[in-house]
């Protein structure tokens, strides 16, 4: 899939989230990558979130960069054979990360995804 098309269902995806998730997205980048880097052919890195959990943001946070969510183009296209599969992935991905923005573990996601 050509990195544009990729991008415009990344985009699609934030646009078409909740409102009661969106509100809370402040100071938060969401960009596509190709590849994760320095990773095992064996790990499978889809997407990775950088920063400070909302949880964990005091009276004194302020004045930092913005936390970032990295999207995968390669990772994802090698587990996915259509268009609509790599459009699902892409949501549960960023599901998935925006979750760790609000403060959730590895843990506590994966047990909300099996639920």
């Amino acid at each position: 899939m050509e990195k544009h098309k990729f991008e415009e269902l990344v985009e699609e995806t934030i646009k078409n989230l909740p409102r009661k998730f969106k509100k809370y997205l402040n100071n938060i980048a969401i960009i596509v990558e190709d590849r994760p880097p320095d990773t095992s052919p064996h790990n499978l890195v889809l997407g990775i979130y950088h920063g400070v959990p909302l949880k964990h943001r005091g009276a004194f946070y302020g004045n930092v960069p913005p936390d970032v969510i990295v999207i995968y183009k390669e990772s994802i296209e090698r587990i996915c054979r259509t268009e609509d599969q790599i459009k699902e992935k892409i949501r549960e991905v960023i599901l998935h990360e925006i979750g760790h923005y609000f403060g959730f573990s590895e843990m506590e996601l994966r047990k909300m995804e099996e639920d």
